[in-house]
């Protein structure tokens, strides 16, 4: 392991790491690498770390991570044989698997052969299971990880050092939120569900949350196989996982199967899906897709495996629903009743992030069935974007990368409820649907059938905006623009506040300790979430119930409720008990993600005194020694959480990592006054700038849709005066 690592693990500096190794005799030699990259053994680090009664500040998940890096391959266990025992060992208590971890080596790899080969039937392509006594060090990190933080949390960790391996691309994760809204979309609920391009299993793991008992799944990757069967096994005890190795186009595993629902986030602009030798199969039933167009393709094999009325519903890109290539497909699909709806997505949703994906909703046309004469297209892209660099009015879809892109900010709620709210009211009576201006509109097939069957949500629900009343946008602009003023004068005064000083000709510089020092000091105690118990904002938003039918009471914050500033928002995935962390006003808040807009940090007050705490870490100073707006204020400081991050591409907080000034208290209590005006003059930025945007739309889609008219009082400018910049 390198310096870096070392660091990593103990929770210090690099140039603590340097100090270490000029000053102690005893640390350990190098045991490779160079003169100017020196590398050490794992173990020998680590017991000289423990004799000097230093703990690890790594995460479980990150130990795991990092023993699996420098686990020797010769002869060992593979990450296959691990996603095994990450399901055999996901059903054993904590007690049971702190027992596992300190048996001797030798019992320890016993123990864990005879477990992981009881879940070789479970997991498509696993072969026979085969640990060696070199694979101790790496079955322990993996027993800890489970108990501490579940088996979802070992199983990302798994899945990301095999796709590593097998040179794997174009795998990336559908965000919850997404996955929730796909499967809110396939009406019933469903009974069986089919995912034909599964990955990771997410979209499956939503139908079964909104009550799937049959989840049938299929991915071309053999490690994406086995870490969905395994996750939804995790995800949903109750339900029969069934999931296959293939390629869905080319080589169907459920050629005769018929489901209620199909969900689906397929590859997008892939040439090579067997056009050739597909161009008679008997699932284009609505015509042979163009080379180019595998995306319609992927429709086709939904529908076909639909029951007759059953949903589909898949992510597509936006090129999909006007290429010319793909018209009379499109044609078709309208003309027959199969679309019911397309979706509009804000950018930022899903992969890739600058592209602003579609939802098409499908369904299974029925013998006889009624006849279907028009097609919803909803615009949820609109205002759904919150203002960059504010955070407000939205929650970062994705983290940012190391290389620094940032994905846009997406407020899951409003997107979720629009397309909901827009969906169900036109599937109650698509013959009455009104819609709403610039938001929704029901398209009548005649009138889209024409040269171009162009079926962009934009062009079609946008002209709708004209037929809003003149009178009630004119109320809408006074009633923005009126709270805008209010806004920008507490935005003023807030800004006006000067409670700080200069330092002088030089910054201050002061002794710092890692959160590991302060909690093994007692001066704070650090909760990390329970894993597995939070469902997602969307679910919240539209008030689901618990597992047992009841509406859950005690609500959950989650890591986008801090970015975007709003109150508990989550609700438990199902039962919690006593162990659950439960939130206390004055404790500190940190997001496990880093990146998207937004605050890291805050400070919690009464509004969440009493939530879960969802994906999110919490710190809970003593009062007397500890103000909690110091701490919150250090915390959150970019390079503060810079250096105390850990991953490749997705970063996460690695909380024992992260570092405070040791001050006196009085100090840090003028320190805490100074980071609450700080915290108060961004939230009224924040609000400001959402009602600046708001009332900015109101006034551009009413002066270019006929609404609103320039006053005539306006002076016009000359010919090419323009103001200056």
């Amino acid at each position: 392991m390198t310096a870096a690592e070392i660091s990593r693990i103990a929770g210090v500096t690099r140039a603590t790491v340097s100090n270490w190794r000029r000053r102690h005799d005893d640390f350990p030699a190098p045991s490779g690498g160079t003169d100017s990259s020196p590398l050490y053994d794992l173990e020998a680090v680590r017991a000289w770390l423990a004799s000097r009664g230093q703990v690890s500040a790594a995460s479980p998940s990150e130990e795991l991570r990092t023993t699996l890096r420098l686990h020797a391959q010769g002869g060992g266990g593979t990450s296959s044989d691990l996603l095994l025992l990450v399901l055999a060992a996901a059903g054993r208590s904590p007690e049971e698997l702190t027992t596992a971890a300190r048996l001797p080596d030798a019992d320890l790899v016993a123990r864990a052969q005879r477990e992981a080969s009881a879940a070789a039937d479970t997991v498509p392509a696993a072969e026979a299971v085969r640990f060696g006594a070199g694979d101790a060090s790496v079955l322990r990190a993996l027993y800890a990880c489970v108990r501490d933080e579940g088996g979802q949390a070992a199983l990302s960790v798994l899945a990301e050092r095999e796709l590593e391996d097998s040179a794997a691309s174009g795998t990336y994760l559908t965000p919850e939120p997404l996955a929730d809204l796909l499967a809110l979309l396939v009406t019933g609920p469903p009974v069986s569900v089919l995912d034909p391009a599964c990955g990771s299993g997410t979209l499956l793991a939503a139908a079964a949350r909104r009550g799937a008992r049959e989840l049938h799944g299929q991915d071309m990757l053999p490690v994406q196989a086995r870490r969905s069967a395994v996750g939804l096994m995790l995800e949903a005890p109750q339900a029969t996982v069934t999931v296959r190795a293939a390629d869905s186009l080319r080589t169907d595993a459920f050629p005769e199967l018929a489901v209620d629902g199909v969900v689906c986030n397929p590859p997008f602009g892939v040439r090579d899906w067997g056009h050739d030798e597909l161009a008679y199969d008997p699932r284009w039933a609505y015509g042979v897709p163009p080379r180019a167009e595998s995306e319609l393709a992927w429709v086709q094999h939904a529908l076909a495996h639909l029951t007759p009325g059953g949903h589909a519903a898949l992510i597509l890109p936006p090129a999909v629903a006007g290429r010319a290539s793909g018209r009379r497909i499109r044609a078709e699909l309208v003309r027959s009743g199969a679309l019911r709806a397309v979706i509009a997505l804000p950018p930022g949703a899903a992969v890739p992030l600058h592209v602003g994906l579609q939802i098409w909703v499908l369904q299974r046309p029925e013998p006889g069935g009624p006849e279907r004469k028009s097609v919803l297209f909803v615009d949820t892209a609109a205002d759904a974007q919150g203002p960059t660099g504010s955070g407000s009015g939205g929650t970062a879809a994705t983290a940012r990368t190391r290389g620094g892109s940032r994905s846009a900010s997406v407020d899951w709620p409003e997107t979720t409820a629009r397309a909901l709210d827009a969906w169900r009211a036109f599937t109650q009576n698509p013959e009455t649907f009104e819609g709403e201006p610039g938001v929704a509109y029901a398209a009548g097939v005649v009138d889209l059938l024409d040269d171009v069957v162009d079926l962009t949500p934009a062009r079609l629900v946008r002209a709708s905006r004209a037929e809003i009343d003149p009178a009630e946008l004119s109320a809408q602009v006074d009633t923005a623009r009126r709270n805008l003023v209010e806004a920008a004068k507490s935005l003023t005064r807030t800004a006006g506040h000067e409670g700080w000083s200069t330092a002088g000709t030089a910054a201050r510089e002061w002794r710092t300790a890692t959160m590991s020092d302060l909690t093994r000091g007692g001066a704070l105690t650090l909760l990390r979430p329970l894993p597995d118990t939070v469902r997602t904002r969307s679910q919240a938003a539209r008030g689901e119930s618990g597992e047992d039918g009841e509406p859950e009471t005690r609500p959950v914050l989650t890591s986008s409720d801090i970015a975007s500033g709003s109150g508990p928002t989550g609700t438990p995935k199902g039962p919690y008990d006593d162990t659950a962390p439960v939130i206390a006003a004055g404790d500190v808040l940190v997001r496990v993600m880093v990146g998207g807009d937004g605050p890291m940090v805050r400070v919690a007050g009464e509004e969440e005194a009493g939530a879960l705490l969802g994906n999110v870490h919490l710190f809970r100073p003593d009062p007397a020694r500890l103000d909690p707006w110091f701490l919150a204020g250090f915390l959150g400081r970019e390079e503060n959480i810079a250096g105390a991050s850990t991953g490749s591409t997705v970063l996460t907080v690695s909380p024992g990592r992260l570092r405070v000034p040791l001050l006196p208290l009085e100090e840090q209590r003028l320190y805490g006054e100074a980071f609450r005006h700080v915290h108060s003059l961004r939230a009224e930025a924040r609000r400001a700038t959402r009602l600046a945007e708001e009332t900015a739309r109101l006034l551009a889609g009413g002066l270019t849709g006929g609404q609103l008219l320039p006053s005539q009082e306006t002076t016009p400018r000359p010919p090419g005066d323009h103001p200056s910049p």
